[in-house]
Parts: structure tokens; C-alpha cells; sequence
């Protein structure tokens, strides 16, 4: 019997996998789930007991979150690499390490086939076999829901046929969440005017909050403590911040984008601990990196940040950025002071050894210790002479 490694969330297009697949098409099924930090134990347990029920030969539940950290996250922070300068990137970077997991999985067992149940319309299914492609060459890949074409109620009408008892309701809106933000989907955001209601949104405001201030302390780029409360892991300062800044309703919006099959489409997202983390850790470095330093990050995190959402997490160019972003970040070390408002939050400013606003050096727009006001007129004429040789030739 051919072996089969499925991708398993426990959701309507998955359940539908496994029985087609052990079913319909006899193969051998194991599931396997990779957390990124969206399922809690209980969740994670039930979902175990739903597979095996289904019928699968083995389920195996992968914890992830670290790894997803170290690998992705980490470099996100590090190029404050923000999607069309507004999404974090939260699913995108889930499903590659998601389908670097399956992979392996998929590899130890020497399975003849890998599934997934992502449909033909959406990225999912681009970042999901190309990684397999590249990881698992050889290795078949099976998308019953893409390759049937299948709607829901086509799913649903399948499953109860065979006997398979779970809640078929769809949710009013769409929830995807991991470490890294929450992405949410509904009616409002299948079309280009519309804004999700504050019901949408799964982390309602607590209205009884007052301004909080908190303190952020960077070590070398990566958040190390949160109101001087130490961690043994930054999975665990995003965490913990998460949970300070979640009730404000903070990192609420949508975002449109380019989508790898090449249209267009919007999804709302809230992600308060991870926004809140790359407007601190950017501010940080406006103050201790140079000039020509923030310029080539912003290049190279828009180039980063697009690539990895198209799923190329395993192009050997990504390497080499990295490798730049964690040079980059030798004295990005220091504390950066935010206020946190309902529905916003504000950086009030920064202290850090290494910053490069000091008073020794000269007071923008006010006073200057390290030049006169010759060394300036002699500077002025150089730094623009090229150009004034152009215009001195091409004067009419």
C-alpha cells in the first residue's frame, strides 16, 4: 500500500483528504500538523483524536514555533519587513515552515506521496509544491480539493456519506492564527470597498484599559525583555507582549496585495505584539545604524519580504540577505519606550549606548562642535560640483 503524508489542520478540506485518499484512493494516510503558535494543547489533543478517527495510520503533531522563529521571524524583525509597507507577513512565512516540516516528514518515512488541501485559487498551493518539489523531488504530489475542483457543499455532502461527524457550519469569518499575527477573511473582504466590524476582529477591545506604558529592550536586534521581565526565548517576549497589547485592538487592518497566481486580493489581519516589535526595533535603528546602512536594509527587506511571500524561502539568495540583515544588527541593542492607546500605540523615543544622536557630535538645526561654518562652505561647493559641471555644459 503507497504511503501518503497530508498536511492536517482538522478543518472541512483536510477531513475531506484523509477519507478520500484512504478511501477512495487507498493509500496509506499520516497526518501530520505543525504549530507555528496558533493551536493551544487542547486544540492540538482534539485535532490528534479527529485524525485517528478518520483513519489515518499515524498522526504526528510538530512544535514548530522556535524553529519558525529562528528560521523566518527572526529576519523579518531584523529587515522590519512589513508586506506593501503594511502586512507582517504572518501566513506567508507560516506555510513555508509548515511545508518545510511536511517535507521532512514526508522524507522519513520514504512516503510515495505528499498531500495538501490547499484549492487552485490562492497562494497556499504555489508555496506548498514548490517546496516539495525542491525538498522531495519525485515524491507525488496529491490535491484532492484543487484537482477536483470541489465546493464546500460538495465536501460536506461526501463526508456525511461516510459516516463523518464534525460541525459542518462555516464560520461567518475565516481565522488564521500563529505566532506571527492573525490573518481574518470574511464577505467585507472579497471586495475592494468594505471594512470587517469589530465583531471580525478575534481579539476584542477591553474598553476598562487605560494608556499602559511599556518598555522594550533589544539585545543585538532580537526583543529580550518586556518591562524588564527577562525570557528564556524571544518566542516568549512576543508572546508575552502579545498578550499586554492584544486586549488595546492594537495592529488592526487590511491588506491588498499581489497574489503569486497574479491577482489581487484583501485579507484582515491583527497582529499587535508583532507590529508593535518592528516600529520599536526600527526606531531603535534609526538612531545607531548609519545612513547608508537603513537604506540598504529597506532594499534588500523589500526584496526579502516579496520573495518570501512568493514562497522562495529556499532560493540561496535568502541566505545572503540574511547574512547582511545579522551583521546589520551588531549594536541594534537598546530600550525603546512605547505607549500603548486603544486601537493605537505610539514609540516615544529610545535610549541605547550606541546611538548616534549625541550632543558631543552637534544639535540638529541649533548648534555644531565638530565643524565651522567654512568646512561647510568648502563642503557645499565640492559635494555639488558634479552636478554644476552638467549644468555648466548643457547651459543652452
Amino acid at each position: 500500500m503507497k504511503k501518503v503524508v497530508l498536511g492536517f489542520s482538522g478543518g472541512l478540506d483536510t477531513t475531506y483528504c484523509v477519507k478520500y485518499l484512504g478511501e477512495d484512493k487507498g493509500y496509506e494516510v499520516h497526518s501530520i500538523i505543525v504549530n507555528t503558535g496558533g493551536f493551544s494543547d487542547e486544540e492540538l489533543k482534539q485535532i490528534e483524536a479527529h485524525a485517528y478517527r478518520l483513519g489515518v495510520k499515524t498522526h504526528t503533531t510538530v512544535n514548530a514555533v522556535k524553529g519558525y522563529y529562528d528560521r523566518i521571524i527572526k529576519f523579518l524583525i531584523f529587515g522590519n519587513v512589513l508586506k506593501n509597507n503594511t502586512y507582517p507577513l504572518s501566513v506567508s512565512a507560516e506555510r513555508l515552515i509548515q511545508a518545510l516540516h511536511i517535507a521532512e516528514h514526508a522524507k522519513n518515512l520514504k512516503a510515495d506521496a505528499v498531500a495538501h488541501g490547499s484549492t487552485g485559487a490562492g497562494n497556499d498551493q504555489v508555496r506548498f509544491d514548490m517546496i516539495f518539489h525542491i525538498m522531495i523531488p519525485g515524491v507525488e504530489i496529491v490535491t484532492p480539493i484543487r484537482d477536483l475542483k470541489l465546493s464546500r457543499e460538495e465536501e460536506i455532502a461526501y463526508l456525511k456519506s461516510k459516516g463523518v461527524q464534525m460541525n459542518f457550519e462555516k464560520a461567518v469569518y475565516s481565522i488564521n492564527k500563529g505566532l506571527w499575527g492573525t490573518s481574518v477573511g470574511g464577505k467585507e473582504t472579497l471586495t475592494s470597498n468594505g471594512m470587517l466590524p469589530e465583531e471580525a476582529w478575534p481579539t476584542q477591545l477591553n474598553e476598562k484599559l487605560k494608556n499602559q506604558k511599556v518598555i522594550l529592550s533589544f539585545a543585538k536586534g532580537e526583543l529580550a525583555t518586556v518591562d524588564d521581565k527577562p525570557f528564556n526565548h524571544p518566542v516568549e517576549a512576543i508572546q508575552y507582549l502579545q498578550s499586554i497589547a492584544g486586549p488595546f485592538a492594537i495592529g488592526r487592518d487590511v491588506h491588498v496585495g499581489d497574489t503569486i497566481i497574479g491577482i489581487k486580493g484583501r485579507v484582515g489581519f491583527e497582529a499587535a505584539g508583532p507590529m508593535i516589535i518592528l516600529k520599536a526595533h526600527h526606531a531603535l535603528e534609526k538612531h545607531v545604524l548609519t545612513k547608508w546602512q537603513l537604506n540598504w536594509k529597506d532594499q534588500l527587506a523589500l526584496f526579502y519580504g516579496n520573495w518570501l511571500h512568493e514562497g522562495q524561502i529556499l532560493d540561496p539568495v535568502m541566505r545572503d540577505i540574511e547574512t547582511f540583515f545579522e551583521a546589520s544588527q551588531k549594536n541594534v541593542t537598546g530600550t525603546v519606550f512605547v505607549e500603548l492607546m486603544p486601537y493605537r500605540f505610539q514609540v516615544t523615543g529610545i535610549e541605547s549606548q550606541y546611538d548616534l544622536m549625541n550632543s558631543r557630535f552637534g544639535k540638529y538645526g541649533e548648534m555644531n562642535s565638530g565643524w565651522s561654518g567654512e568646512d561647510v562652505r568648502g563642503f557645499s561647493k565640492i559635494f555639488g560640483n558634479q552636478t554644476s559641471i552638467w549644468h555648466s555644459v548643457n547651459k543652452k
